[in-house]
């Protein structure tokens, strides 16, 4: 399988620093620990993707928080497009692993609250999910 292209790899980057941002900046909490706990699961990425997302710093859109979460959810409505051309497997993978990264850092603090499920949930719909 070929590898990804600088833009492919900034998407699957988007998407992935994205969707725990999204999810950490959702309530108020441990945003040390629910880093952490996002980096720590960032290794159930598919090895490919993990060495996409690794290639670079992580870019997030520009703007208001609205504009920024619009900017996430369409980087991994992208990111599945993008795996699911290549590999279905691959696709499934990346959005197992991000739900559960997003997962990981809504219970970093021991609990999801709202705000940090419904998070959660965004990711899930853009994933597919």
């Amino acid at each position: 399988m070929r590898g990804y292209t600088d833009e492919e790899s900034r998407t699957l980057r988007t998407a992935v620093y994205g969707a725990m941002v999204l999810v950490s900046v959702a309530e108020e909490g441990a945003l040390d620990e629910e880093s952490h706990a996002g980096i720590r699961a960032m290794s159930t990425l598919p090895p490919r993707v993990r060495e996409a997302v690794a290639a670079g710093a992580p870019e997030l859109p520009a703007g208001s928080v609205a504009d920024v979460e619009r900017g996430v959810l369409a980087a991994l409505r992208g990111s599945m497009a993008l795996l699911g051309e290549r590999s279905a497997d691959e696709a499934d993978a990346f959005a197992r692993a991000v739900v559960a990264m997003c997962e990981r850092v809504a219970s970093a603090d021991g609990r999801v609250g709202r705000g940090e499920g419904a998070a959660v949930g965004r990711v899930r719909a853009a994933l597919g999910r």
